[in-house]
């Protein structure tokens, strides 16, 4: 969390701009053979030294902004996108060609021309609590973003979403459940999104010694997570936030992304205790550079820079907006289509010394840093890279992975009777209804900021349950998910001749997307009556209920009613929604439901806090309130049961500045074979300051078959003990550990038992940076 680790072995730093490039001789002969290979020639120079690949990095940085006018400069910070505001403009007598900063990569080339492999949203991605998972989603979509860059380039493209620097992934808490975009999020949990941010930036980056695949974006930086619209509008919101809240909750999963060697972090719209988050100097230089050592490019969110004038009222001039936004360390402005725009009236602030010309091509500097590190100015041969082309989009490889990642990610809420998973055997000459308005509409699938596939590679839940050997009927109730318009006797049509019906409801984006809270937990419009009169027409035969959506529901009614067999949470699976969805009712081989809730489901309004409230009280597991959730963080089924024991600490007793280690054996003791996902969570039973209730240390989704165990090993580093007193502390005293396949103390639980198991930490307290 609070402390900057050494890079792992392999890993790049996202911004070492200064270092010597590897293998230096080796490579400067290569660049020769290459150069002759390209008809250069044998001994004849480079243009320019910033093209030549085997000088570092820093020397050709050196070169290259050297070269630059005052003008060129400002043009590069200035042209981020979009729309009108793009792109980075070219060089033409230095041959440096245009680059569009704006684009997409959440889970998929979204919003790019032409088409892309959909994967499942991000919350349903964090749903499947796997690291390995997001890092293969992330290595795909930048093999496609890639693939298409690489041919958009090759005709001179240089749109909106053409470029190679990907705004993601979303690393913003999940605080609230009516927040309009907690679907791009990892969930309320900064561990488990810190652990997945790592995972896709390396994944989306790619594991080439010199070269990135792609680069990755954290955001939205930071205290950002509602409103969208209600009940203020986010684009002039004051989010007030305690320093310990801030500390850890908010910037843990930023920190982690750091780490990760993210190449830009963007600055989200809102203010941070009074100060716009993309002028603020406490955050973009002295947490996130001075504190982190990040050495990549802030980028505003679009329109930011804009909004702190005429959003916020900050500032009275573009011009008071330019020194500020670049002097707390923004270094690229995505503009609301505009020309003029806040970072065009950098000239006249250098011209009256508010800015200096250093720091205008310090600001510069990371954006081309990127850009060689992305292959852009060595020789296309070098790179891998630059080899992909449109036979990479929509792979095979590609289209399993999505299957794979939908079947994965979704949780099993509710399985009574037996109702799942359905024999197969059973399925000829079995009638089987599907219902609802996400049953066969496949818009609806998706959520925001999705990639958009090829039609004959979306399965809806209907296209899917037709693959099964049933009769299948059909009945969409009402057609859109605000379900204004209700039919009740199509839906008691279909159901009332039917042995099996699948309800299928939700949100999607028509409920909540960016900009559009929720204002309840309800079903949308007339879903629930739809629900009752399915049960009532199903007349006792099976009702398993799909939901669709990324902020919890009220589904206490459907909970509790037994005529609701199964409840299964498919947040928004995208293009293989329909197949991940027979497999799992079938239960399939691989296909045994394992994805555990990434947020509390609160039990209803009343546990809802007001979303303009930015304490942590009442919010979250780690601070939930006395009165059990509908669903707690962490919670899912399966289809098999678990059993844990011999919890091992080692050592039970420790010096403050050492790591502890776990063992624990999980034993499947079902008749199916499936996956767990493994649980630590830690309690300080004796803090100086407030503390969470307990916090997730560690994970780790594991597959064991029916009848066999393993023993899982951990690592709890001190890190991990720190507690916030104006600065990161470790301190002696007693801790619990917790493990199994949910939090402790739960209302809503699984099957399987938690272990517990104290350890002591001695010695006197220290600050974390001493250890």
């Amino acid at each position: 969390m609070p402390r900057r680790a050494a890079p792992p072995p392999g890993r790049r730093s996202a911004a070492a701009p200064g270092a010597a490039v590897p293998g230096l001789a080796g490579l400067r002969a290569a660049a020769v053979l290459l150069c002759a290979a390209l008809g250069a020639g044998p001994g004849r120079a480079q243009p320019f030294p910033f093209q030549d690949p085997a000088l570092p990095w820093h020397r050709r940085l050196d070169d290259l902004l050297g070269r630059l006018s005052p003008a060129e400069l400002v043009l590069q910070v200035a042209r981020g996108g979009a729309m009108g505001n793009g792109p980075a403009p070219p060089v033409p007598r230095l041959g440096i060609a245009p680059y569009n900063w704006n684009t997409e990569c959440l889970r998929g080339d979204a919003e790019a021309p032409g088409w892309a492999t959909a994967f499942p949203q991000a919350l349903g991605l964090a749903a499947a609590f796997s690291p390995e998972l997001v890092y293969q989603v992330a290595n795909a979509t930048a093999t496609e973003v890639r693939a298409k860059h690489n041919d958009f380039a090759a005709t001179g493209r240089y749109g909106d979403h053409t470029g190679l620097s990907c705004f993601s992934p979303v690393l913003n808490i999940m605080r609230h459940p009516l927040w309009g975009r907690n679907q791009e999020t990892y969930g309320e949990d900064p561990f488990l999104s810190g652990e997945l941010a790592r995972s896709f930036v390396q994944g989306l980056q790619g594991q080439h010694p010199r070269y990135i695949k792609a680069s990755a974006g954290c955001k939205h930086f930071s205290v950002h997570g509602g409103p969208e619209n209600i009940p203020v509008s986010r684009l002039s919101f004051n989010a007030k936030v305690l320093e310990r809240d801030w500390r850890t909750t908010f910037l843990p999963q930023f920190q982690a992304c750091v780490r990760a060697g993210s190449y830009s972090f963007m600055c989200s719209y809102n203010r941070i205790n009074g100060v716009p988050a993309c002028a603020n100097k406490k955050l973009l230089t002295d947490i996130l550079r001075g504190e982190w050592g990040f050495e990549g490019y802030v980028v505003s969110d679009e329109g930011a820079l804009e909004l702190i004038m005429l959003g916020h009222h900050y500032t009275r001039t573009f011009l008071e907006t330019a020194v500020a936004s670049m002097n707390a360390g923004c270094n690229l402005e995505l503009s609301y289509g505009m020309r003029n725009n806040v970072f065009m009236h950098i000239p006249q602030a250098l011209a009256m010394g508010n800015i200096t010309l250093q720091m205008l091509r310090d600001r510069v500097r990371p954006l081309f840093y990127t850009r060689m590190r992305l292959g852009e100015f060595d020789p296309p041969a070098m790179n891998p890279y630059s080899t992909l082309d449109l036979s990479a989009v929509q792979s095979p490889e590609h289209r399993n992975l999505s299957l794979e990642a939908a079947v994965k990610s979704f949780v099993l809420l509710k399985n009574v009777r037996g109702t799942l998973p359905l024999r197969a055997r059973d399925l000829p000459g079995k009638r089987l209804a599907v219902v609802g308005p996400f049953a066969d509409n496949p818009r609806v699938l998706f959520g925001d900021y999705a990639p958009v596939p090829e039609p004959r590679y979306i399965y809806t839940p209907r296209r899917g349950l037709e693959t099964l050997m049933a009769n299948v009927s059909f009945a969409a109730g009402c057609h859109e998910p605000r379900c204004q318009q209700y039919s009740r006797a199509e839906v008691v049509g279909a159901v009332g001749a039917a042995d099996v019906v699948v309800v299928c409801l939700g949100t999607g984006t028509d409920v909540e997307t960016e900009a559009k809270d929720r204002r309840d937990l309800s079903l949308p419009g007339h879903q629930l009556e739809l629900l009752q009169d399915a049960v009532q027409a199903a007349a006792g035969h099976p009702v398993i209920l799909l939901l669709f959506n990324a902020g919890p529901l009220d589904v206490g009614w459907a909970q509790a009613h037994e005529g609701v067999g199964a409840i299964l949470a498919c947040f928004f699976p995208a293009q293989a929604a329909g197949l991940a969805i027979a497999r799992v009712l079938l239960g399939e081989a691989g296909a045994n439901p394992a994805g555990r809730l990434p947020a509390t489901w609160p039990a209803g309004m009343h546990q809802v806090p007001p979303m303009e409230n930015y304490t942590m009280e009442g919010r979250t597991y780690r601070y939930y309130g006395q009165e059990a959730p509908l669903y707690p963080f962490g919670y899912g089924l399966s289809y098999t049961t678990f059993q844990y024991r011999d919890l091992v600490l080692s050592p039970p007793a420790l010096p403050v500045c050492a790591n502890l280690s776990v063992s624990v054996v999980l034993e499947n003791t079902g008749q199916r074979d499936g996956e767990e996902v493994v649980q630590l969570y830690l309690r300080w039973e004796q803090s100086s300051v407030p503390v969470p209730r307990w916090q997730l240390v560690a994970f780790r989704r594991v597959a064991v078959p029916a009848g066999w165990e393993t023993k899982l090993s951990f690592q709890v580093v001190a890190e991990q003990r720190a507690v916030w007193a104006q600065d990161w502390r470790l301190e002696p005293g007693t801790f619990t550990l917790f493990a199994g396949g949910q939090q402790p103390g739960q209302q809503m639980r699984v099957p399987s038992e938690v272990l517990s198991a104290q350890f002591t930490v001695t010695g006197a307290a220290r600050p974390l940076r001493g250890c």
